[in-house]
């Protein structure tokens, strides 16, 4: 395995009109951090990982500040390069690997939901020692409860709180285009389970948010590809919905939890929300384990 700079493999992308996208990993034989396991490399770079801004004029809205401080001066040298005076941040969720870069955005505004402000605050010590450290974590400085309407510039946008892959998330929903950016609510090819107690729950909004008049979405984690072609359309949520319903099932079908990725989502990749992706199967096999594990303890 090589390992190049932090931030060097950083590719700026255009996914939509006002809309910057910073991709980084799904390279081949390639890690940013170690090769040792570790949160940077394993949940985030070799998934391939993308953060966004919206940008109008002088004003931008960065949507997660990035796996590291390297990557997020890059985002921040990008906007200011296009003439950006004003930066405002917005938190999708308290996961490392979104909240890696706020110290580079410390002068600006950083919004969050109440539930990701409490998160990072509980979290702060395991945050700051892990593997990397996030030393020091920077703290959002401004919160919301339920949604709360912004304007980049002439851009309209609407964060909203959702349950989904965490307790905490906020996606951005651009009401004027149908454009969802998602964190980690959606994810190509599969959801990562952090909260198996909850996934009943997770299924309730995400029924919610297949009711919402969308166009496109852009996760942050997903395919290079699909991300600077527009994104995915709705039946991305449908097979995020029918993975979790059928990762529920494995509760009590053994055989089921025995399959791998391949065979486990073979009828939602044939009909191409979403397309197999090997490092995915590690994710699949801990998160099978960890459904199964949460069903044992509470009987």
């Amino acid at each position: 395995m090589t390992r190049p700079p932090l931030g060097s493999t950083m590719r700026l992308i255009r996914p939509a009109p006002n809309v910057l996208g910073f991709y980084d990993g799904r390279i081949d034989g390639v890690r940013a951090w170690s090769d040792e396991p570790n949160w940077l490399d394993d949940g985030a770079y070799t998934l391939g990982i993308c953060t966004y801004a919206i940008v109008d004029g002088s004003q931008a809205l960065v949507y997660d500040t990035h796996i590291s401080l390297p990557h997020a001066r890059f985002i921040r040298q990008t906007l200011e390069g296009l003439g950006v005076k004003s930066i405002r941040v917005v938190l999708s969720h308290w996961h490392d690997d979104h909240i890696a870069g706020n110290e580079v955005f410390r002068d600006c505004e950083i919004i969050a939901n109440d539930l990701t402000a409490s998160a990072l605050a509980r979290n702060r010590a395991e945050i700051e020692g892990g593997n990397p450290p996030i030393m020091p974590l920077v703290l959002p400085t401004r919160t919301f409860a339920g949604s709360l309407s912004l304007m980049v510039g002439s851009v309209a946008v609407e964060l909203r709180q959702v349950e989904i892959h965490s307790h905490d998330g906020s996606v951005l929903l651009m009401p004027d285009t149908g454009l969802l950016l998602a964190g980690d609510t959606l994810e190509d090819p599969i959801t990562y389970v952090a909260e198996p107690d909850r996934l009943a729950e997770h299924l309730i909004d995400l029924e919610r948010i297949a009711s919402w008049k969308i166009n496109r979405i852009l996760p942050n984690h997903g395919s290079l590809e699909a991300i600077e072609a527009g994104g995915y359309d709705t039946s991305f949520i449908a097979a995020t919905q029918a993975y979790v319903a059928k990762l529920l099932a494995c509760r009590h079908e053994p055989d089921l939890a025995r399959q791998d990725l391949r065979t486990f989502g073979a009828d939602m990749f044939a009909r191409g929300a979403v397309d197999y992706f090997a490092p995915y199967e590690p994710v699949h096999r801990q998160n099978v384990e960890a459904v199964v594990a949460a069903a044992t303890g509470r009987q």
